[in-house]
């Protein structure tokens, strides 16, 4: 990224230390166009009442990765600052960089999307449990293949068995499914499911529920031991400043788009 900046006579503006006001004051300062962002930070550009305070409008661009972007936050942004484009992609240091992209405004309008694949890279979903390749909206293991796929792991046998296939098959470990037009949506880290009794739950799709409450600042969600159950999500919520909202008033909200419990940590 530095180098495609510099190459382009572009300037680029490092922070010692991230603290979001600090970004805002950077962004007006230096008339900021592009950040690279995770998902977090879109939540807080949304949630946040500071970003009224800063003159935002040379931001042009947000380059967004690292997890899953939920589209009400997606869309909410959109709302708040019409001027951003939302830009989505994935990869791994894996893959050598990017293995999906958004490109130009119609396909970044797929704010759920982390895009399509690159020109390079062959894909595939599997079931995680035997391997057999799922069709278009099933949701299983992405699988990569193509040549900046990684040789293996140095010094660790075991870890590239365990991730590269010997055709070459690189095996992500993210919950993912592709739509009837190629595009690409990351559900979660296969790792990070919940065991609830019979399902296994992805804990960024209730954080996505939590976090397009308005009165919620922010949330994460973990697994919580249960006897019956084996699981139960447990989230931690952080209000949004002055906000009254209860826990009880949350789960009623939640308990609305879900079938199973939820315990909450609310957090002033």
């Amino acid at each position: 990224m530095s180098i495609n900046m510099f190459s382009r006579g572009g300037t680029l503006v490092l922070m010692e230390r991230f603290e979001f006001v600090h970004m805002l004051k950077y962004v007006e300062r230096y008339r900021i166009t592009y950040m690279p962002v995770s998902p977090p930070l879109i939540v807080a550009f949304v949630k946040e009442d500071l970003t009224k305070k800063y003159d935002l409008s040379s931001l042009k661009t947000l380059g967004c990765g690292g997890a899953p972007l939920g589209k009400e936050v997606a869309d909410a942004f959109k709302e708040k600052f019409p001027h951003v484009e939302i830009v989505q992609g994935y990869g791994l240091t894996e893959t050598g960089g990017g293995a999906t992209r958004t490109i130009g405004p119609e396909e970044s309008s797929q704010l759920a999307s982390v895009g399509r694949l690159s020109e390079n890279m062959e894909a595939k979903i599997v079931d995680p449990e035997t391997g057999e390749a799922l069709g278009l909206g099933q949701r299983g293991e992405l699988w990569l293949r193509g040549p900046t796929v990684m040789k293996g792991y140095v010094g660790d046998e075991k870890a590239t068995a365990e991730t590269l296939l010997p055709d070459g098959w690189l095996k992500t470990g993210d919950l993912c499914y592709f739509d009837s037009e190629g595009f690409l949506y990351i559900v979660d880290r296969l790792k990070e499911l919940i065991k609830y009794k019979a399902y296994q739950v992805p804990p960024a799709e209730l954080e996505k529920l939590l976090q397009s409450i308005p009165e919620i600042a922010d949330a994460a969600v973990i697994p919580y031991p249960d006897e019956e159950a084996g699981q139960i999500p447990m989230a931690y919520v952080v209000r949004k400043p002055g906000s009254n909202t209860t826990e009880g008033q949350i789960m009623d909200s939640i308990a609305k788009q879900v079938s199973f419990c939820i315990f909450f940590e609310t957090m002033v």
